[in-house]
């Protein structure tokens, strides 16, 4: 059986666009990439002193479960270059599970849909480019409502060059 997912990537150190582009070229065949949102800029969140982030989002067909997801994804995470600094901190890149079909997981290093996602623009802005439709299953609104609760001013679509 296939699941939808929404995987969120961010990056802010080294070549942030081709560190988004990698990303997404190795998600299959764990995870088939269906769609791409754009590309947008963004100040960093949480811990401010650091570059400005490139984020992305991409929605994807899985047969892996939420637990075997999150291990490819940290997986992933390390062999594109990331390594492990401080909560918030620089990154070349970030990938989240945003959402996994309508599945709730509440385990201490998996939360799902993420839990902080109705609180970050970086994340709903793109996110509404692909599912504005799709409910949040905890919070019982779909992602067109979550993103017009929050500032999106400082969300910039990223130029392409």
């Amino acid at each position: 059986m296939t699941y939808t997912t929404f995987i969120a990537l961010g990056s802010n150190l080294g070549d942030r666009r081709a560190n988004l582009r990698a990303a997404v070229a190795a998600l299959p065949p764990a995870v088939q990439v269906t769609a791409c949102s754009p590309i947008y800029q963004t100040a960093p969140w949480g811990y401010t002193d650091q570059p400005d982030f490139l984020n992305q989002v991409v929605r994807g067909e899985t047969n892996l479960s939420p637990r075997e997801l999150l291990v490819f994804l940290k997986n992933l995470e390390s062999s594109l270059g990331r390594e492990k600094t401080f909560r918030y901190g620089p990154r070349q890149i970030d990938l989240d599970i945003l959402f996994y079909a309508d599945t709730i997981v509440a385990e201490s290093d998996l939360q799902i849909p993420h839990p902080r996602l109705h609180e970050r623009a970086f994340v709903l802005v793109p996110l509404a480019d692909l599912a504005p439709d799709w409910v949040h299953p905890q919070l019982g609104c779909d992602v067109r409502t979550l993103l017009a609760g929050v500032d999106a001013r400082e969300v910039e679509r990223f130029a392409e060059s």
